[in-house]
């Protein structure tokens, strides 16, 4: 393929052909990588929660993020918040396990900040105390890797990933 040339979709908008790996990071072309999660699905908030528990399960949280943004295009207004909230937390994990502490502390709280409103009503039986309570933990540990001379430490995608419905069942 020639990489001086756009890739696009069947609409003709742009979007990137590059195979991925398994935190979404763009490969050369060629290159084996992960199936990419097709964009624009509509799936029930049930069928949301198993399919982005089993992505973060599998240490994928750049795809599972990309399941919650179906939902919170696609799904009612009045539950956007509680979505977008969940994405950016997933991609929260997902710059985390990329070594970047300062931008995965950003979006875990920023997305913990986001479902907080929903705390009490648990939709879909989707535990958010415990989800925030997750998401601030992990903000504050990923913090504390970037405080020492050349401390690049990165987190392991799979073994980090938070349980969405409480006590470790999936919807």
């Amino acid at each position: 393929m020639d990489e001086s040339r756009r890739d696009r979709d069947e609409e003709g908008r742009a979007r990137n052909a590059r195979p991925r790996d398994g935190l979404g990071r763009p490969l050369p072309y060629g290159t084996p990588g992960v199936e990419r999660q097709p964009e624009g699905v509509v799936r029930s908030p049930d069928e949301t929660v198993r399919e982005a528990q089993r992505l973060l399960d599998a240490g994928m949280p750049f795809h599972a993020h990309e399941v919650f943004e179906d939902a919170w295009k696609s799904g009612p207004d009045a539950e956007r918040e509680l979505w977008r909230g969940l994405a950016q937390m997933a991609v929260g994990l997902t710059h985390s396990a990329r070594g970047n502490t300062a931008g995965g502390a950003r979006l875990l709280r920023r997305g913990a900040a986001a479902v907080e409103a929903f705390r009490e009503a648990e939709p879909y039986g989707i535990g958010v105390g415990p989800l925030i309570a997750w998401a601030r933990e992990l903000a504050g540990r990923v913090e504390d890797f970037g405080q020492g001379p050349g401390d690049a430490r990165v987190v392991d995608a799979a073994a980090e990933a938070p349980r969405l419905l409480p006590g470790g069942h999936t919807a």
